[in-house]
């Protein structure tokens, strides 16, 4: 069977990644649906190349421009567009690869219109993961994690119960700057920055896995989505990115997943769950090619951010929906020119002190945090 695809991002890295792999198996998926931001060239090009039923992008003016071009599709727009792209389309799965916290609402209207989730948007559950969760167990929907970790213990607790877990081993490659002290960041570049040593990500993502407050994000997600506490996630820096996370159960038997950093994988995985099938053009591990793999314990001190997102999540409430939008702000000031990059963590400190935590927020409260958050960032930086 032919399963529809709904893609929010598929301009973005994951979003093309996707594609790759709908591209790569027309009998098995079809992509009915998707969003882009303002690279219009781009969705000229995959509107021709799979001519989805509807296509949403940021501007109005962008969507009648490409309504003359394409009469067949549907063209919406706004953050309108992306709830119909994610629920109105009939789609089978929304594989949701938007970047921030623009990806909640349609995540949850897709869900409410029982479509199973594939969540590759970090912010969806860092804000809102107890509404999102609880929105998915009422209505019987899967939600599916694209995000290699995540993946990783997803695929590990296959067959496992959860019940005997020990602790969660969320793995880190320590981003672009793993190497440097706190001293040497002062003059870091937006390009060295950019310099992932493993990984082909967006840029925003690269920028967060730099700070390390991209693994305090994906602690957050694994407490929503496995139902564990934060005492039991632990971090471990593992340069190689081969082993891309773990869990350790009460008898101490540690299961991994293991495979080359291709994103790739865990996308595929998430649209085939729970089948397999041949991945095309992909470089199979050879582990005697490898030779020898590192850990180290994560150093909290040096990974500031890191502590801060436990720090966050633990508090919980409306305090991870600050935290995540005091990050997305700096770290836009940051790709602008406008800070420098060790003032990216100073910013999420200064938020999370002065926030008032909402311990059981509405959808509206998370929204309006959010919201409050980014204009209290901008004035701090004016």
């Amino acid at each position: 069977m032919t399963k529809k695809i709904s893609l929010l991002g598929a301009t973005g890295s994951i979003g093309i990644q996707t594609l790759d792999i709908i591209g790569s198996n027309p009998d098995k998926f079809k992509l009915v649906s998707f969003s882009a931001g303002l690279n219009i060239d781009s969705v000229r090009e995959i509107a021709s190349a799979y001519h989805p039923q509807m296509i949403s992008v940021i501007r109005c003016e962008d969507a009648e421009m490409l309504k003359t071009e394409f009469p067949a599709i549907e063209f919406v727009y706004g953050d309108d567009g992306l709830v119909e792209v994610a629920a109105r389309t009939g789609a089978d799965i929304l594989l949701n690869a938007v970047i921030g916290s623009v990806g909640l609402k349609p995540t949850l209207e897709a869900i409410r219109a029982g479509i199973t989730i594939a969540i590759a948007n970090k912010e969806t559950l860092v804000a809102a993961g107890e509404i999102v969760m609880s929105e998915a167990r009422k209505y019987g929907v899967p939600i599916l994690p694209v995000d290699s970790e995540h993946s990783a213990l997803f695929q590990a607790l296959n067959g496992e119960d959860p019940k005997r877990i020990s602790r969660l081993i969320l793995t880190a490659s320590g981003g672009s700057f793993r190497d440097l002290t706190r001293a040497e960041l002062a003059n870091v570049t937006l390009e060295q920055a950019l310099a992932h040593p493993n990984w082909s990500m967006g840029n925003k993502l690269t920028i967060d896995s730099a700070t390390m407050l991209n693994k305090g994000l994906e602690v957050i997600e694994a407490h929503h989505l496995f139902a564990m506490p934060y005492e039991k996630i632990d971090c471990l820096l593992h340069k190689e990115s081969i082993i891309h996370s773990m869990i350790e159960f009460e008898d101490t038997s540690v299961m991994a997943q293991l495979g080359s950093p291709d994103m790739r994988v865990p996308i595929q995985y998430a649209l085939t769950y729970p089948d397999r099938i041949p991945m095309q053009n992909a470089k199979p591990l050879r582990l005697e090619e490898i030779g020898m793999l590192h850990f180290e314990k994560m150093d909290l001190v040096r990974f500031k951010a890191l502590g801060l997102a436990y720090a966050a999540g633990k508090e919980g409430g409306t305090m991870p929906a600050a935290m995540n939008a005091a990050n997305e702000v700096a770290v836009a000031l940051f790709m602008n020119g406008r800070i420098p990059f060790v003032q990216i963590e100073d910013i999420i400190e200064r938020v999370m002190e002065a926030h008032r935590t909402i311990l059981t927020p509405s959808l509206e409260a998370i929204l309006e945090t959010d919201s409050l958050t980014r204009k209290m960032v901008y004035a701090m930086v004016e």
